[in-house]
C-alpha cells in the first residue's frame, strides 16, 4: 500500500512521527507531501499572521504535482487542511488524524477564546467540516472517538481507534538512570496547559516535601511554576533525544490529572513514553486511562483533581523499591502488547486498507 501524508501537519509531533514510522515498519510505502505552517512555540496562535502562513501553505501543496497514493492521510494539527486534501486526492480516500478538536482545546480546555465569539464559531465550522469531510476519522481512545461521532453526528463506522504509542527507536527500557532506588524522584513532562493538571501536581508536591519533583516542559501555565515548592525543579525544555533517559531515571513518571471532560477522554503522549521506557506510570482515573491500564498492575490510577490521592500514591511508590520494579516491567509489557509500533502499524494499516478497499 502508498500512503500519501499530506498537509501543514507538525512532522516532529509524537503523534505524526510514530504513525509514520510504524506504516512503514508494517510495510506501506510511505510519501509525503507537506509544508510547515505551524510553529509550536506560539502555543496555537490563531491570528492575521497565522491564518496567512496555512493559506500560502495550502496553496503550495495544491500547486505540488500530483503522487500517486492508495488513500491519503492527513495528520495532526491539519484541520486547515481537508479542503486541500480533497482536492489533491482526486477521488481516492482520505483519512483524517486529529488527535484533537480545534475548539474543543482552544474553547473548551485552554480557555483561549471566548465560548460564543467569533473565533470560537469559527473553530466550530473548521472542526465540523474537517471531521466531516474525512472518509475515515482515527481517534487516540474509545471513550474520544464516542465523543466524536456525538460531537460531529457521524455513523459509527467512520470513526476508528489507534493508541498513541511512541517511536519504538527512541524510548526504550535500559540504559543510563536504570537504578531507581538510589534516588527516588517524580518526573512530569508535558506542556504547561490546563489539561494536564500541573497544580494538581504542585499541591501534590507541597504534601511531600521530601520528595524531589521535576517539571519538564512550559506553556500557558508557566506562572504557576513562578511560585513552586522547593521540592520543585523546573525545566522549561529538554532535547526529545534526552527524555529516555529522564523516564528511565526516574522513580515515577505523571501523566493528567485535571478533572475535565476532556482530560477524560485521553492517553497522553508521555504516558505511553514512560512505559515504553519502563518507567512507572501514575496518572488520573479515567475512562480512557482504563483502556490501557490496569491500577496496581501496571500503573497507580488516581481520581483526577485529587492532590492528596496523587500525594499518596507517590509516597507508596518512595517507600517501596519492589513495587516501582514490579509496576515499572509490567508497564512495559501492556506497552509492547498494546501500543509497540509493531502493534499499532499493524493496526493503522489495516484501517487504511479497509477505507482503500471500501472506494
Amino acid at each position: 500500500m502508498r500512503v500519501l501524508a499530506f498537509g501543514t501537519y507538525d512532522r516532529a509531533y509524537p503523534r505524526n512521527a510514530q504513525v509514520l514510522s510504524a506504516l512503514r515498519g508494517a510495510g506501506a510505502e510511505v510519501v509525503e507531501q507537506h509544508r510547515a505552517a505551524w510553529d509550536p512555540q506560539t502555543n496555537w496562535s490563531l491570528g492575521a499572521r497565522q491564518a496567512l502562513r496555512v493559506a500560502r501553505a495550502e496553496l503550495s501543496l495544491l500547486r505540488a504535482p500530483d503522487l500517486a497514493a492508495d488513500v491519503v492521510l492527513v495528520g495532526y494539527p491539519g484541520h486547515f487542511d481537508l479542503l486541500a486534501a480533497r482536492r489533491a486526492a482526486r477521488g481516492r480516500p482520505v483519512v483524517f488524524n486529529p488527535l484533537v478538536s480545534l475548539h474543543d482545546t482552544l474553547v473548551g480546555d485552554r480557555g483561549r477564546f471566548r465560548p460564543g465569539s467569533p473565533a470560537a464559531r469559527l473553530l466550530e465550522r473548521v472542526d465540523r467540516f474537517a471531521f466531516r469531510s474525512a472518509d475515515l476519522v482515527v481517534a487516540d481512545t474509545e471513550a474520544h472517538a464516542a465523543w466524536i461521532r456525538d460531537r460531529f453526528d457521524l455513523p459509527h463506522d467512520r470513526v476508528a481507534v489507534c493508541l498513541v504509542g511512541a517511536e519504538d527507536r527512541l524510548f526504550v527500557p535500559g540504559g543510563a538512570g536504570t537504578d531507581r532506588g538510589a534516588s527516588f524522584h517524580v518526573l512530569f513532562v508535558g506542556k504547561l496547559i490546563p489539561l494536564h493538571g500541573i497544580d494538581v501536581v504542585l499541591a501534590a508536591a507541597r504534601l511531600l516535601p521530601g520528595v524531589a519533583f521535576h517539571v519538564v516542559g512550559t506553556g500557558q501555565l508557566d506562572l504557576l511554576l513562578a511560585g513552586r515548592p522547593d521540592n520543585v525543579a523546573w525545566t522549561p525544555w529538554l532535547d526529545p533525544s534526552a527524555l529516555p533517559d529522564a523516564y528511565r531515571g526516574a522513580g515515577c513518571a505523571l501523566g493528567i490529572f485535571a478533572p475535565t471532560a476532556k482530560a477524560s477522554r485521553v492517553i497522553p503522549n508521555k504516558v505511553f513514553q514512560a512505559l515504553a521506557c519502563g518507567a512507572v506510570v501514575v496518572t488520573g482515573d479515567t475512562p480512557a486511562a482504563r483502556e490501557l491500564l490496569t491500577d496496581g498492575l501496571d500503573s497507580l490510577l488516581v481520581p483526577a483533581g485529587d492532590p492528596e490521592g496523587l500525594a499518596r500514591a507517590i509516597q507508596h511508590l518512595a517507600g517501596d523499591p519492589s513495587l516501582r520494579a514490579r509496576l515499572g516491567a509490567a508497564g512495559r509489557e501492556t506497552y509492547e502488547r498494546h501500543a509497540s509500533e509493531a502493534v499499532l502499524g499493524r493496526r493503522w494499516l489495516g484501517l487504511l486498507e479497509r477505507v482503500a478497499a471500501g472506494r
